[in-house]
């Protein structure tokens, strides 16, 4: 047998969502952060044209779609990279400046994606501790260590839902070494951008980069469309190890579709608002801690792993998944994704009355 890097072969696979419904119960997935609505009409037609050219290989550049982005966000166009997904940079980003010298450092509830990049690379993942469920910025600057290259934020976070102020990233990031690339994740970022602290200004430093993505608010988590602002030097050192060809011919229109329909964004993000915060105030009313969020989800606290545990059993069977959080270090946590309607309104009730029983 062929052995992979010691590093590697100690790994452990990243965890997937078991939606493995009970026979004749329709599967409702509340465990991945997809969107409870589609994607704006125009998106439907976009792939419909591209379809029209399978044959050809993707435009490496995204110049469109870049292009777009940094109109909208009024920024430079040549600091915009775009990937298969947030994750796909996440990953050429470790790749790009991590060893196994080097240690990257994350709140202790972070998205644990970044824990997988960073461990590819031979690199020690180290982790600060939280406040109430939100990243603090004290505990992360005690943190930091000599060989710390990477310092990794979600804002929202995921699986929390929380968010720090911009004022609070700023702190952090002038408190920060020059020679730590702070990684600002924003992937739930249109559902916050109401509150107006655009954090794209901090990439001028050179020591900052900050990423989004169309899974979420656009509604195109199965297109694989992410994007990212950043300095240009670590820009061309990204190109180095990303795939050439890495967002398809359809992911790339979509996006452009999706992007072009700000309304229709807006709306789903304030529909989805809507009902996220209706779950929460009848979840906390059902005696549950569920920290404010910023997101397309609820973070659910019970008292125990083990309520949590029985409440999740309860709802697979009757075909309802939330996600376990025992991999961010929360195993008394379920996170509840925003879906339709009917759906969270079904998943109430399941959890109302595993609590009574729990109670009885």
């Amino acid at each position: 047998m062929i052995a992979p890097h010691p590093h590697v072969a100690a790994m452990a696979p990243y965890a997937l969502a078991d939606l493995s419904a009970p026979e004749g119960k329709r599967p409702i997935s509340l465990s991945q952060n997809e969107s409870a609505r589609p994607p704006s009409p125009k998106v439907a037609q976009a792939i419909c044209k591209a379809a029209e050219n399978p044959h050809l290989y993707p435009d490496p550049d995204w110049s469109e779609l870049r292009y777009a982005l940094a109109d909208l966000h009024g920024q430079n166009p040549d600091q915009i990279l775009c990937g298969n997904g947030s994750l796909d940079l996440i990953g050429c980003l470790a790749r790009a400046y991590l060893s196994a010298d080097d240690a990257a450092l994350a709140p202790e509830h972070a998205y644990p994606f970044f824990k997988t990049a960073t461990l590819t690379t031979g690199a020690r993942f180290d982790t600060a501790k939280e406040t109430n469920l939100c990243a603090d910025i004290d505990a992360l600057l005690a943190a930091v260590q000599p060989d710390t290259k990477i310092v990794f934020l979600a804002n929202p976070g995921n699986p929390t839902g929380t968010r720090l102020s911009g004022a609070e990233v700023r702190r952090l990031r002038d408190a920060l070494p020059e020679t730590v690339l702070l990684v600002v994740d924003e992937a739930y970022g249109e559902f916050a951008d109401h509150l107006n602290e655009p954090m794209f200004d901090l990439v001028s430093r050179g020591d900052t980069l900050v990423l989004r993505t169309f899974s979420k608010a656009y509604g195109l988590a199965g297109m694989r469309v992410g994007w990212g602002y950043f300095p240009q030097d670590i820009a061309a050192q990204m190109r180095k190890v990303m795939n050439p060809n890495n967002v398809a011919l359809a992911g790339q229109m979509a996006g452009l579709a999706a992007l072009k329909d700000q309304a229709y964004m807006r709306a789903t993000c304030e529909e989805t608002a809507k009902l996220r915060d209706h779950f929460i105030k009848r979840m906390r009313t059902a005696g549950l801690h569920v920290p404010e969020s910023y997101t397309n989800f609820a973070l659910l606290q019970f008292a125990s792993e083990e309520a949590a545990r029985r409440v999740d059993q309860a709802l697979r069977q009757e075909g309802v998944f939330l996600r376990a959080q025992g991999g961010a270090g929360l195993p008394n946590c379920l996170r509840a994704t925003v879906g339709v309607a009917d759906d969270m309104d079904l998943a109430a009730e399941l959890i109302e009355a595993a609590l009574q029983e729990e109670a009885s």
